[in-house]
């Protein structure tokens, strides 16, 4: 995940201002109403498409778990590197970073039980993907093509980032006849339960054991980069703090269809 430093004003109002509590959501009596979300048939090919390293295991970690469980060939594509997510940091570089999230990646997927899956870079400049959109659809369609579902961040996030690359799969996965489905990462920031902005009509959970949890945890608490300071000034601080973290933390995951 990148923060509202790497891209665009839009998107800073909604995402720098205070959140919307965890407590909120787990109260919200909402959740039994949202069907549960088929997985494809056993032994397909599924894609998930990330705008920065880690928004895929914070959005549908557990489910890429269960996926992973079910034998299915799991292909995450990384739109950036993620080299934008501490700009003003004088800790770490960002092309050390570049590295960093890469590997922060592998260990994650290797946690949740995907080890044998193929990771695509596709070196986008992190905050830039707007300005790449149709590179991204181009790149994407060969890897949409032949999948069983394809995943990405849901187009009305409130992240430049996000929504840019949550369009350009959706175009792609058209484009290729592939099953189409969007994950949010920062609309648990900044929307509440019923919220009108939020296409519930059209959402569906995806149900998590104790054990996929677990797993998932383990996952996200592979971005030390993201979820710890890199150093002691503020430019260093943690981007995803313990209550960002927590929205994503649940025993169930949503997707947008």
């Amino acid at each position: 995940m990148t923060t509202h430093a790497d891209g665009p004003p839009p998107c800073s109002d909604a995402i720098q201002a205070p959140g919307t509590d965890e407590s909120v959501w787990e109260a919200w009596t909402g959740w039994e109403d949202l069907p549960e979300f088929p997985l494809p048939s056993r032994g397909s090919r599924v894609v998930v498409v990330a705008a920065h390293p880690d928004d895929e295991v914070l959005g549908l970690g557990g489910t890429m778990a269960r996926l992973a469980d079910a034998g299915h060939r799991l292909t995450v594509v990384s739109v950036t590197d993620g080299e934008g997510s501490h700009p003003h940091s004088k800790t770490v570089r960002a092309d050390e970073l570049v590295r960093v999230r890469a590997e922060e990646t592998r260990t994650a997927l290797d946690r949740l039980g995907a080890r044998n899956a193929e990771v695509v870079r596709l070196r986008i400049p992190d905050s830039g993907v707007d300005r790449h959109e149709d590179d991204v659809r181009r790149a994407l369609v060969p890897l949409c093509s032949g999948a069983a579902l394809v995943a990405a961040p849901w187009a009305g996030d409130v992240h430049s980032d996000h929504e840019a690359a949550g369009r350009a799969a959706r175009a792609a996965a058209r484009e290729a006849d592939a099953p189409f489905a969007e994950y949010p990462v920062w609309m648990w920031h900044w929307a509440r339960p019923d919220d009108p902005r939020v296409p519930w009509g059209r959402a569906a959970r995806l149900s998590l054991s104790t054990g996929v949890q677990a797993r998932k945890r383990q996952a996200v608490d592979a971005f030390v980069s993201q979820i710890g300071p890199l150093g002691p000034e503020a430019e260093d601080a943690a981007v995803l703090p313990p209550e960002e973290l927590a929205h994503h933390l649940r025993p169930r995951e949503v997707v947008f269809l």
